[in-house]
């Protein structure tokens, strides 16, 4: 049973930085694309960020030139850098592939 593992959240304040990074154990995941979603507190689930096995990229308006997702395969992980911060960014991050979900990790952004 594949686990993904995210690491990485924190508090920062507006225009700071911080990467996350989901790490899969288990199972391989190079063979599934993987999708970073976020969760503010009262609203929905948002996408935020996707990458395929082969590395192509989509991101959400409200993140685009501001976070990068990456991958690793061979270290099984994915990584989602995140760039000038703003307080609208605060939310629990999840990392999911195929059915695989993450934990989450809390993102607090201060203004």
């Amino acid at each position: 049973q594949v686990q993904l593992i995210e690491s990485g959240g924190g508090l920062v304040h507006a225009g700071g930085s911080l990467e996350l990074s989901c790490t899969a154990s288990g199972g391989t995941i190079s063979r599934y694309g993987m999708v970073w979603v976020r969760r503010a507190p009262g609203k929905e689930q948002e996408f935020v960020a996707s990458i395929s096995p082969i590395g192509i990229t989509y991101y959400s308006d409200s993140v685009k030139g501001r976070f990068t997702i990456s991958r690793d395969n061979a270290l099984n992980t994915g990584y989602l850098q995140m760039n000038n911060l703003k307080p609208e960014d605060t939310a629990v991050y999840y990392c999911t592939a195929s059915n695989f979900w993450g934990q989450g990790t809390q993102v607090t952004v201060s203004s």
